[in-house]
């Protein structure tokens, strides 16, 4: 059932009125790439790297930042073995975006490149797969300690021993 009111009226005219000009502007953008490919391989590649970086950065913070929270005493012990393999995993990975984004976008004829696209969905997903992972490792963890239960107090007799 679809409402009738004045306001969806307007923000369907609206959206439909948008969507012309974004899909123009979005196809003659599209050419101008397509045309200057090589120019824009360079700069995609190093969007995917920055990209990357921050992207995974974030999630392997947040990991760690859980670590810290339940496991100091193996980050205490082993602190630098995992932040250098942390900045490996984070830079490699990045540096590995960024170069198939590039090797993927080489001729314009073969766009969509299944290599550039299977980089950017890794990209994409590999932040998300830490953070849920992360997440899923915390809630299975088990608690400390159960909540106890409030103890009844007997109450004081007098004249007994």
């Amino acid at each position: 059932m679809i409402p009738k009111s004045r306001r969806f009226r307007e923000v369907a005219f609206i959206a439909i009125g948008v969507i012309t000009p974004l899909g123009i502007l979005a196809v003659n953008g599209s050419a101008f790439v397509m045309r200057h490919l090589a120019d824009f391989r360079l700069i995609l590649s190093i969007c995917a790297l920055v990209s990357a970086l921050v992207l995974n950065g974030l999630a392997a913070w947040a990991a760690m930042r859980r670590a810290r929270r339940h496991v100091p005493d193996l980050l205490a012990e082993y602190r630098y073995w995992i932040w250098a393999g942390v900045v490996i995993v984070v830079a490699g990975g990045a540096v590995g975006g960024a170069y198939f984004t590039y090797l993927g976008m080489r001729d314009p004829n073969r766009l969509p490149d299944p290599i550039s696209v299977a980089t950017a969905l890794v990209l994409l997903l590999m932040p998300v797969a830490v953070t849920f992972i992360a997440r899923r490792l915390e809630g299975s963890r088990p608690t400390a300690q159960a909540p106890r239960r409030a103890q009844k107090k007997e109450p004081l007799r007098r004249g007994a021993p």
